[in-house]
């Protein structure tokens, strides 16, 4: 019995080296900062959601304040959805006593850039508020538009360079897509998703401009 368990030993200690080695291997190869947004549907699952979309011109921005979808609520403690997104999506982010993050880095999926500063950084909304207005929340009540303003679930909230989102403003893809070409898929799949959910509208471009990028997914 001593004799096989002793042969044995050796086999064991490698299998728990080897485990080692590959636990290690996936720290190192795991990104120093990666947006943690909510994965959006498969590229299969988007078309099936554009097709079922309501396609119909864009509505009219009057009445339209950022005011009327309340942000940022408070999310937990003294944290609020900015705070929390900023966690959420930054690497090694330290925050202070009243929730603001003091430390950390932020990968920019719109564009590849890292930030050590959070004031660099906005909150995009996938979808936006003045776009979500004219695609049907203007006639939702304020807790619904509350509610979509500080979505968690759903990816209509990520952590990008201030002056990229700036340059999105209201936009829908038919005018404006993440200079990083390689997220457009992520993006639009994005996009489909939250609009399905909250019931809006496309308007015909948008939707051409959509099937254009996931046909190439």
């Amino acid at each position: 019995m001593s004799g096989v368990y002793a042969r044995r030993m050796p086999r064991i200690a490698v299998l728990a080296a080897s485990a080692a080695l590959a636990s290690a291997t996936t720290l190192l190869s795991a990104p120093t900062a990666q947006a943690a947004m909510p994965t959006p549907v498969s590229a299969a699952t988007a078309r099936t959601y554009l097709s079922q979309l309501t396609v119909q011109a864009e509505g009219s921005s009057s009445g339209y304040s950022r005011d009327k979808f309340p942000h940022w609520i408070t999310q937990s403690g003294a944290c609020n959805t900015r705070e929390v997104v900023l966690k959420r999506d930054g690497s090694n982010v330290q925050q202070d006593s009243s929730c603001a993050a003091v430390s950390g880095s932020w990968y920019s999926e719109y564009d590849g850039a890292t930030w050590s500063a959070a004031s660099d950084v906005d909150i995009d909304h996938m979808v936006p508020l003045s776009e979500a207005w004219k695609s049907g929340a203007s006639g939702w009540t304020t807790a619904q538009r509350q509610s979509f303003a500080n979505d968690l679930t759903r990816p209509q909230l990520i952590a990008v360079t201030d002056n990229v989102n700036q340059s999105k403003s209201d936009q829908d893809p038919s005018t404006w897509l993440p200079p990083r070409t390689s997220y457009r898929c992520t993006y639009v799949r994005a996009w489909v998703q939250v609009k399905y959910y909250y019931k809006l509208t496309v308007d015909s471009a948008e939707k051409s401009a959509i099937s254009g990028v996931l046909n190439g997914c």
